[in-house]
């Protein structure tokens, strides 16, 4: 039974990260070169619910043509790998919703505080929003009297968190590939490819600190030490948070990134949440310029411990 369960959650964790290449890739679909008498373009072809689909994407140019012939391959590679993954997983016996009552309960206390931890994380980004429009925005997608921007950010937070409370995903170990693809969900609108790792110098107000340009490799590698350091879970989602913060892996979103994807790994171990409340973001903040600046973590850590840990009801 034992080699049973940890072949499931290797499984689980392949399709996973299979799953989070596979939504990262920007055209998924046959190129298509479509040709007038104004010139020549390309599109994507691809059947969605069974009808065949053709979306348009940029003019023809051969760069781009071998980008997206590239970016077809490696999706068919992908989702033949996610069916490989899916007949072991039957093979194994797994019915997909083998989730133990303690990560079920941290489920439903997630999703029941959904719209507060939103609209926490909205006030932290210093989106101009009250509860009740927070709350209008998740569940009608518009309300008066927000900018267009500052909706979609709360739109883009609603997405990620919906991503991580999938029984699957939750299954599945805390790692870069699903980091990238919660960037890419809170960047969703405003940036061409949000999950990607920057390669571009960034600043951060209110401190001193310039984080350099991180290195793929480096960050997977990080991500895997802390995950693997033997220390108490809590101290292990609150490391992920903090890393990811200071590292700013990706252009933008990195604060609404790393919360979630410490959250990921919070409610996978049956942790409760992390969220910074509204009336502690200004400590939490001033907090934060200090463990940019120093990369001591023991202050700040300690604080989302006392402050930010909403912990399961016993």
């Amino acid at each position: 039974m034992t080699d049973s369960f940890d072949v499931i959650q290797r499984l689980l964790q392949e399709k996973a990260d299979y799953q989070a290449r596979l939504n990262l890739i920007p055209y998924d679909g046959s190129p298509e070169i479509k040709e007038n008498s104004s010139g020549k373009y390309l599109y994507i072809r691809k059947r969605v619910s069974g009808r065949l689909t053709s979306t348009y994407v940029d003019v023809y140019s051969d760069d781009l043509y071998q980008i997206l012939l590239r970016n077809s391959k490696e999706a068919r590679d992908l989702k033949k790998q996610i069916r490989r993954v899916d007949k072991e997983l039957a093979s194994n016996g797994y019915v997909g919703d083998e989730l133990s009552p303690n990560v079920i309960v941290n489920l439903d206390f997630a999703r029941a505080n959904m719209k507060s931890n939103i609209y926490d994380q909205a006030v932290l980004e210093g989106v101009a929003t009250t509860f009740p429009q927070t709350e209008e925005i998740i569940e009608n997608g518009t309300v008066n009297g927000m900018t267009a921007d500052d909706v979609q950010k709360i739109l883009n937070l609603k997405h990620a968190w919906e991503f991580i409370l999938d029984k699957d995903v939750i299954q599945a170990n805390s790692n870069y590939y699903l980091l990238c693809h919660i960037a890419k969900l809170v960047n969703e609108g405003f940036y061409y490819d949000g999950g990607r790792i920057r390669g571009v110098p960034v600043t951060i107000g209110g401190t001193v600190y310039v984080p350099p340009i991180p290195i793929e490799l480096q960050v997977k590698e990080q991500i895997d030490e802390i995950i693997d350091s033997g220390k108490d879970a809590i101290d292990i989602a609150i490391e992920l948070c903090m890393y990811c913060m200071r590292t700013q892996i990706f252009i933008d979103g990195n604060k609404r990134a790393s919360v979630i994807f410490a959250n990921h790994y919070m409610i996978a171990h049956a942790l409760g949440l992390i969220v910074i409340p509204e009336n502690h973001v200004s400590e939490f903040k001033k907090k934060l310029v200090t463990f940019y600046e120093t990369s001591d973590i023991r202050e700040i850590s300690e604080f989302l411990k006392e402050k930010c840990w909403r912990k399961l009801k016993e």
